[in-house]
């Protein structure tokens, strides 16, 4: 079967009127699904049927998830975030929710422009949550993108759990192209895992900047945020480079051992503490640093060293002007 007439077969599944009768067969990885969820957790399978039947297929989502922004050179990535609007914005977020974020740092530990910034990141503070139905993004990705199917399966099925759970409409709910809802962009799973009533209003709507600001404190938090550890150290060139360049994102070096290499550590820290060497292609030509403990708690939100640095920068500038 060409590609082609693949995606002419899904837009008829998914997008045409047709698709909503009770007379049309659904797909047969659609139909394992619904037994599946229903088997494990007492869905009704006519009613998982009905729902599903209302998904429509978006191409612009396949686009949009094979072409991330961390694909791009480092200095292309980062200036959109750190633009003097981002970081006033993150400053006003601060002071618009000062009390919040005072509360969430004693609660979980997590430094208040770390917060700010993983959300001015995601969401522009909250100007930009996303423009497609939840249910819509995780059908066209459990369904039509073979190469992350089984975890977009997954995060459909804690889907339909939160929606039952919560109890709202499946189909009410906007997010990104991943399915990642409200100001801090959570993924389902880590919605129903980490997501906190931290206003204490009796429900959890990380739409609300106050739940918003606890969950991502508690998912930093249960990632092994350290309270007043730094994220990253600025490294001096070396020659033994390839020796320690990055193999995992996750610290498993010491400073002891990148010191005893001659890499030159601008900061005083414990010899015994774990680092990752990294390396940034920046305007002025290469740089290395070192990831610590907080840096890789950063990368559990999104697993990507330019995203975690970005947050970082934003963070330390939004700090800086307040």
């Amino acid at each position: 079967m060409t590609t082609m007439l693949k995606k002419l077969l899904l837009t008829v599944l998914f997008v045409v009127p047709a698709f909503a009768s009770a007379a049309q067969p659904l797909d047969k990885e659609v139909e394992r699904f619904i037994r599946e969820v229903a088997a494990r957790h007492h869905f009704k399978a006519p009613a998982l049927r009905k729902t599903l039947r209302e998904a429509r297929f978006q191409p612009s989502i396949i686009r949009a998830i094979t072409t991330p922004a961390t694909i791009r050179p480092w200095t292309e990535y980062y200036p959109p975030f750190l633009t003097t609007s981002r970081i006033e914005g993150g400053v006003q977020f601060w002071r618009d929710h000062e009390a919040g974020l005072a509360r969430a740092e004693r609660e979980f530990g997590v430094a208040p422009e770390i917060i700010v910034a993983t959300i001015g990141v995601e969401t522009f503070y909250g100007r930009n949550t996303g423009r497609y139905r939840v249910l819509d993004a995780l059908v066209t990705l459990a369904f039509d993108y073979p190469r992350r199917a089984e975890f977009f399966r997954g995060e459909l099925e804690q889907y339909l759990l939160l929606a039952r759970e919560s109890g709202f409409d499946p189909l009410s709910l906007k997010g990104s192209y991943a399915g990642a809802m409200g100001l801090g962009q959570f993924i389902p799973s880590s919605y129903r895992r980490y997501a906190v009533d931290f206003d204490g209003d009796g429900r959890i709507d990380l739409w609300q900047a106050s739940d918003a600001i606890g969950s991502a404190a508690n998912y930093y938090r249960e990632y092994g945020w350290q309270h007043g550890a730094p994220v990253v150290l600025r490294a001096g060139a070396f020659d033994n480079t390839q020796q320690f360049l990055q193999r995992e994102i996750k610290p498993q070096t010491t400073l002891a051992e990148f010191q005893s290499a001659l890499v030159t550590v601008r900061e005083t820290l414990p010899a015994g503490t774990l680092a990752t060497l990294f390396t940034l292609e920046a305007e002025d030509g290469l740089q290395y640093w070192l990831g610590l403990n907080n840096f890789y708690v950063i990368t559990r939100y999104n697993r990507s060293v330019f995203y975690a640095m970005t947050v970082h920068l934003l963070g330390q500038e939004i700090l800086r002007r307040r």
